[in-house]
């Protein structure tokens, strides 16, 4: 198995940015056009609305421009394809709960601003790598303090505490957390990585040895936090993390046995994690057989399967369809509204950009000739996209249990949109190999 920092680079990177300028304005006329359709539906009340598209097509505009002077070798489709799938989640927030439209489209606008300043900011990567145990300190104190001081949003009670919030403004620390993780973990991996790899320990690398130095410190803050993710029931980041810690591991060792040895302590925590946890009891039994509990504990999952059934190839068209009978549509099942209202086409689409994302970020790690942390954090940061939206595609589907997660980009929720963000930010600014 090569190493990584010999890895050939992939040049040149803007080859193709007109057409994906090209894209990305398609990507807006599909959305007026999807506006035009919801405020002819709803009538003179729904004209608000197209606040929301100006807002996205400013947020679009101007970061394009900016980072077009200031980091002009940057990957420009999957700039294109984060903002088409987050115009995307706006318009199907306004659709779905238009309540939360608003907040949802503010965010977008400080998201965007997140984005263009990690990109285009040239110490982004070196302070993370400087500052790894100062930042994951801090995001595991932000994490602890949940325990004490964390609200919901919804304010039912014995709902998990996952927020902190001042005033209505809330935010959810284990989504700054996934970012600092990662970072952590590729730092520390890239300082381990002449140890770990096979051809510098004259080993096979079917036999290389994991000593306790290298694996040790890693598990340990690994499990921390997971441990206090079980406590407050976020068994879909906790999952996450998991999956992600596994892959950069096997990207800097090539020790193939990691992934099976995963895959074995994730089953182990799966069973124990169904005779501990209520929660993890409902979403598997309903996962196995919803049917009987149909207008009970399954209603969510069955509405979800109803609303791809009635989807169709093209859909029912937007404002067309019934996905608010889904609870919490407009953030847990945003992919089964689109599947209803937009059909198997828009469900391909939506598939496709994720795909593509993850694409991307991984040929920016691939460019990244003789740099073990930058390889590994380009890798961890596309296996977050990817992971996160299998998970709750999947789990929209019945193909696995529910996990909690949030669609990247498209669902509610602007601590994950503002993390997604930062993720495409700091994927830009790895893409332009030569910065």
């Amino acid at each position: 198995m090569s190493a990584i920092p010999h890895l050939p680079p992939i040049l040149p990177r803007n080859r193709n940015a007109g057409a994906s300028y090209v894209l990305l304005a398609l990507g807006g006329v599909f959305l007026a056009t999807n506006f035009l359709a919801l405020n002819l539906q709803r009538g003179a009340e729904g004209l608000a609305n197209w606040e929301h598209f100006a807002i996205w097509l400013t947020c679009a505009v101007v970061s394009a421009i900016i980072l077009h002077f200031r980091l002009p070798k940057h990957d420009t489709l999957l700039f294109a394809i984060t903002l088409f799938l987050s115009g995307w989640g706006i318009l199907a927030i306004d659709r779905l709960s238009p309540a939360f439209a608003d907040r949802q489209t503010a965010w977008l606008s400080l998201s965007t601003a997140a984005m263009v300043a990690v990109a285009i900011f040239p110490h982004t990567l070196r302070w993370l790598r400087t500052y790894r145990y100062l930042l994951l300190v801090g995001g595991l104190a932000l994490l602890v303090s949940t325990i004490v001081l964390g609200r919901n949003p919804s304010g039912q009670i014995g709902a998990p505490q996952l927020w902190l919030g001042i005033g209505n403004i809330f935010f959810q620390p284990s989504e700054t957390l996934k970012i600092i993780l990662v970072a952590f973990l590729a730092s520390y991996l890239a300082e381990q990585y002449p140890a770990m790899r096979a051809e510098n320990l004259g080993v096979s690398h079917h036999r290389i040895p994991l000593s306790p130095r290298i694996v040790g410190p890693i598990l340990l803050m690994w499990g921390l936090s997971v441990v206090i993710l079980v406590w407050q029931r976020d068994l879909g980041t906790a999952m996450l993390f998991f999956i992600v810690f596994l892959a950069l591991l096997y990207v800097a060792s090539g020790y193939r046995r990691i992934l099976f040895s995963g895959l074995l302590l994730i089953m182990m925590a799966g069973v124990l994690a169904y005779y501990q946890f209520d929660v993890v009891r409902l979403r598997v039994d309903i996962w196995l057989n919803p049917w009987p509990e149909a207008d009970g504990r399954a209603y969510q999952i069955v509405q979800s399967l109803m609303a791809f059934a009635a989807g169709g190839i093209g859909g029912q068209g937007i404002d067309q369809g019934y996905p608010t009978y889904i609870p919490v549509v407009h953030s847990d099942f945003v992919f089964a509204a689109a599947a209803e209202e937009w059909g198997l086409i828009g469900v391909l689409v939506i598939t496709a950009s994720i795909v593509t994302l993850f694409v991307r970020g991984m040929r920016a790690a691939m460019n990244q000739q003789g740099r073990p942390f930058r390889v590994l954090l380009a890798t961890g940061l596309s296996m977050l996209i990817a992971a996160q939206s299998l998970l709750i595609m999947a789990g929209g589907l019945k193909l696995i249990p529910l996990t909690g997660v949030t669609l990247p980009y498209m669902s509610y929720g602007g601590s994950s949109l503002l993390t997604s963000y930062v993720i495409a930010g700091l994927l830009l600014r790895l893409s332009a190999v030569d910065d």
